[in-house]
Order: structure tokens, then sequence, then C-alpha cells
């Protein structure tokens, strides 16, 4: 793909300008975020309700007054998603309207003053109200988001009613819709891997920031998962609406990083840039975007070493020579589970539900499947849950499987510190991955009384990496799927963790030789419950 450098038509005009973004696309100028694009019309009434934004606390410091305060809300960023009528997307052949209805109430997590409305393209066949209403809502819209739109008179009355639209972004769809990133057009011509000629090099500064915005969604679109849809619509606003919290972080803050790094951790560089696999890794995360997590932990996976952990013990959990300070996600909010064989959860039993069949067989669980695209999706997934030496402590142990960016398989294994939370069945996790401190809170969703299958979730944030970040593992003690009669017991713990069940990465359990497993000598399991003494047929 190259980037082609041309100006932009006409306001209003109804030319053409730009080939179809459908599976990637890139930027062909780059402009200074669009005006404050905020006037309201009349709400769309198939939109779903908002509620305020958080406010954020000014203090204005003066010669007179040191403490004066007032508050100030930012305008809600307004989102107006058209699919297809029909249209089914690759996530598990789910409808694409349903995947953008569950995104939108996904964004809510994110900021409760991101609303999006999502209609099908049949509009125009609608009663005339209903056309109304949908051009109401374009007239104030941030972002229009078209997906699997190919009827012509939908793409004609799409074209028509967009004009005015800061950012436009078409997946899938009809080669005549334009697309458009901060008030810029965006053009593509496919000529082999994205972004493989650049023409026009005395605009090349204009277009660096919108060609990493275009190249950062495109890649997160092609991998198809429901984090990486909502991802893209982050990524957008982030860089042409207002700030996004979560995706505020930059791989540099300029002289005071590079000054910090030289300053503190000259021998862990030069150790890093000596080593092969630790230049690999630095190289791979210089390609990824500093906000993609998927991109960036492939890379860590892929080329872990101990120059890397020393590299990023130093640069990043020492010092912070970036700056960053991500938090835990607060939503969305899971409940554990209550009871467990009629009786009221308690820790001990809470515990007892993480460990699992350890000692009747060489593992607690087996990962079935994952919903989130940077940690879920390894093949080959084995927990470890056990109580150590020390009193009161517990730990996690995963190993799992990694194909890494040059083919090679290889074993994975992590070693989690777990903490009672204040409520049974909720913990508190900690590991030390590569160098960088993360920090997790997990919730036990629900297991089955004869231990089959469990629900775990987990919030968690690599604070000084700048990521943050949720999930949820479905397990059973051989890997495979629950049975049919419990799917809708699954649903329901599935629902209140806000996931859908076709969100789920299948984890590929077929080839598992040999993974290094074992626990510490002297560590003890379960306290009041024992996974041997149940008469599950299937281990």
């Amino acid at each position: 793909m190259s980037l082609v450098l041309e100006p932009p038509p006409p306001p209003l005009s109804k030319s053409k300008t730009g080939a179809p973004l459908k599976r990637c696309f890139t930027s062909i100028r780059t402009a200074l975020p669009p005006p404050n694009h905020r006037f309201r019309a009349s709400r769309f009434p198939l939109h779903p309700t908002s509620s305020s934004r958080p406010t954020v606390t000014v203090v204005l410091k003066t010669e007179k007054e040191k403490n004066a305060v007032t508050e100030q809300k930012d305008p809600p960023v307004r989102i107006v998603a058209v699919v297809g009528q029909g249209s089914v997307s690759p996530l598990k052949c789910t409808p694409w309207e349903e995947v953008m209805m569950h995104t939108a109430k996904r964004l809510k997590w994110v900021d409760e003053g991101y609303d999006m409305v999502v209609v099908t393209d049949n509009f125009h066949q609608s009663n005339y109200q209903t056309a109304m209403d949908l051009q109401k809502e374009l007239a104030c819209a941030d972002i229009l988001l078209v997906v699997a739109v190919t009827n012509p008179d939908s793409v004609k009355w799409i074209g028509t009613n967009s004009g005015n639209i800061p950012n436009v972004i078409c997946f899938e769809s009809d080669p005549g819709l334009v697309n458009k990133l901060g008030g810029s057009y965006v053009h593509s011509e496919m000529k082999g891997s994205i972004f493989d000629k650049v023409v026009g090099i005395s605009q090349l500064k204009k277009t660096d920031e919108t060609k990493e915005v275009v190249q950062t969604v495109s890649e997160a679109w092609d991998r198809c998962n429901s984090d990486d849809i909502r991802f893209c619509l982050l990524v957008i606003i982030n860089a042409y609406i207002q700030p996004v919290p979560t995706l505020k972080n930059l791989r540099s803050k300029g002289f005071s990083t590079l000054n910090c790094m030289v300053k503190n951790c000259g021998p862990q560089i030069l150790d890093c840039l000596m080593d092969p696999n630790c230049r690999k890794a630095l190289q791979c995360l210089n390609k990824c975007s500093p906000v993609d997590q998927v991109c960036n932990y492939r890379c860590i996976a892929s080329f872990e070493s101990p120059k890397l952990e020393a590299f990023s013990l130093c640069v990043l959990q020492k010092n912070n020579c970036l700056d960053l300070d991500a938090k835990i996600p607060e939503k969305p909010y899971v409940q554990p589970m209550l009871k467990f064989r009629g009786k009221d959860l308690c820790h001990e039993t809470a515990e007892d539900l993480f460990v699992g069949w350890m000692g009747s067989l060489d593992w607690s669980w087996r990962v079935v499947a994952g919903q989130n695209p940077a940690y879920d999706q390894f093949p080959c997934q084995y927990q470890l849950f056990y109580r150590g030496k020390a009193k009161g402590s517990f730990w996690y142990e995963p190993v799992f499987q990694v194909k890494t960016l040059e083919g090679e398989l290889v074993w994975r294994r992590r070693k989690y510190r777990v903490k009672r939370a204040n409520v049974p069945g909720t913990f508190y996790f900690s590991v030390l991955d590569n160098g960088v401190v993360s920090k997790e809170y997990w919730t036990i969703v629900d297991v089955s009384e004869d231990f089959s299958w469990g629900l775990f979730h987990y919030h968690g944030a690599a604070r000084v990496a700048g990521q943050s970040y949720t999930g949820a593992v479905l397990v059973s003690p051989d890997g495979t799927y629950p049975k049919q009669t419990q799917s809708n017991r699954l649903s329901s713990a599935l629902e209140k963790c806000g996931i859908k069940e076709w969100e789920l990465y299948t984890v590929d359990n077929c080839a598992c030789q040999d993974p290094p497993l074992g626990i510490p000598e002297g560590s003890s399991l379960h306290s009041m419950l024992d996974a041997k003494d149940q008469s599950w047929s299937s281990v």
C-alpha cells in the first residue's frame, strides 16, 4: 500500500476522493484537529441513554487566589455506526449489528460520555422520520463507522449525508465510500504490504502522526476481536477528538526520557543492544504502537530474555523513564459467586476452587478459552495454584506455549503472588513479567459443583508500562469445552462479566507435549475441598 498525497475535494463536493477502506487504509494528508464539532440536534430515538461525564476539577492559582476551583465537563463523543443489513462478522459469524451494539456498551466502560448509535443500512427503506432522525445524528457526529455496507442506495445516502463529519472510517464496504481522519481525506492504493512506498517526501512529517493512527487501526481491525474493534474507536477519539486517559501513553517524552535512560541504565541498555534476542525485542516493540497491547506483548513473549528483563526493570520499573502511570480499570464490575455447593463462599473455599484439580492432576486447570486478545490467546495454557510454605502465602503459576514471531514454539512460565481481597472469591495478583510489575484483581465468577469448569475474570495494569486491561478465562480440567447441559449457566456467568460467548478465543490444546509443570517442594494444596473426591468421568 502506498501513500498518495493529493488535495482534498472542495467542501460539499460530491466527487469521490479516495479509494476503499476495507481492511487497511492510509492517510493522504494530516490536518490540525478539527474545530469543536459539538452543536447538538435532537437525539436519535434508538440511542442509549447516557449519563453525564465525570467532572474534572481544575485548580486556578493567581497572586490573589491560590485555590480558586472551577468545574468543567468535556462534551460527549458522538459516534454513529451503520452496518449492512443482515451482514455477518468474522467473530464466530455473529451479526455485525450485535457486535456493534455490544461495542457501544463496552465503550461506556471507558467513559460514560462515549455515545454510539447503531443502525442497519435499511434506514432509507424505512419511514421518512427514521431517515430524518439519522440525519440529525450525523449532523453532530464526531465519528461515522461504516461496516459491511454495499447496497448502492445506502452508499449514496451515506455519501450525501456525511460530508461534515470529521472522522469517517469504512470497513468491508463499497469502494465508493470515502474515509476521513481529523478532517483529512484518506486514500489507499493496494500495492503489497502496508506502507511499502511513500510518495511525496516533502509531506512526510505532516503525515507521520496520521500514518501511525492509520496503521494501528488497520492492524487492530484485522485481528477480528471485540477488544480491538473498541480499540480502533478509542485510537481515533484520542488522536482527533479528545484525550483518552488509557491511551495517553507515548513511547518517549523527548530529552527527559533519553537523559533518564542514559543516566540510570547505561549498562543495561548496552547489554540489551549487544544481545541478539533483546535487540530483536526492542526492534519489534519499536514497530508497535505504544498503546497496542497485543502487538507489544507478542514482541515480549517472542523475544524475552534476561537482558530484556534487566533493561525493562531499570528503564521502566525502577526509574519510570517514560513517566507512565496506568491504573487498574474499575469497569465492568463483576460480582463473585456467593455460594458453592449450597454454602456461603469463604476465603478458604475460594482458594480451593483455584487449586482445583492439582494433586489429582499435575495442574489446577487448563484454559479452554479466553477473552483478552493480548494475554488469553496463547496455546496450551496450564494453571497451577498452590499454597506456599509461608503461612498464608498463595501462588499462581501459568504455563503456556508461545509461537514466536520467528515461528518457533516455546514454553513460557510466570509466577504470581496471590492475596485475598476483602470479599471471598476476589483476589489481588502481582507478577514481575519481563522486568515490569503487573497488578491484577481477579474474581471467581463461577465454578461448577463437580469441578468440570470454571470462569475467572480479571482487571489489571502494568503501571510503568502505561497499560491497563481486562480479561476472563474459561477453564476445565482437560481443556475441553463445558457440556451443552451447562450452556445456560455458562452464559449467565459470562453475562455477569459483560462478555458474550462469541468474544472468547478458543485455546489450541492439541499439541502440548512436555509442558514444564511442577510446583515447589513443600507446597500444600486444598484446605476444605478436594477435586479428586469428585466422580467427574471425563478425566
